[in-house]
């Protein structure tokens, strides 16, 4: 089996802060959570970049299972890596991600 790198965009890193500062004004401590799932999350994608189906062009989407969030990515199959462009909440539109291809 491959192992695959993970590249974080930095406009996914700006989400990721975004919604554990969102979540942290709901109830201390659930960022903490929030990102929590979002590592993990990540962490599977890595290990199993393909178990996730193609939803848009070449991006696949991974959903949190507690958190109402989508973990968008693409393969880089040249470069053995999964590239997350954005981790956007399910209730977003979802073309948004594709300003940042």
């Amino acid at each position: 089996m491959k192992r695959y790198s993970t590249v974080i965009l930095p406009a996914a890193l700006d989400d990721i802060r975004e919604a554990k500062n969102w979540y942290n004004e709901q109830q201390p401590g659930l960022g903490a959570r929030f990102t929590k799932a979002v590592r993990a999350l990540v962490k599977r994608v890595a290990r199993y970049p393909h178990h996730y189906a193609v939803r848009y062009s070449q991006t696949r989407m991974a959903q949190l299972t507690v958190f109402p969030y989508l973990i968008h990515y693409y393969i880089d199959e040249a470069r053995t890596s999964v590239v997350i462009i954005a981790i956007l909440s399910a209730s977003r539109d979802p073309k948004v991600w594709e300003t940042r291809l």
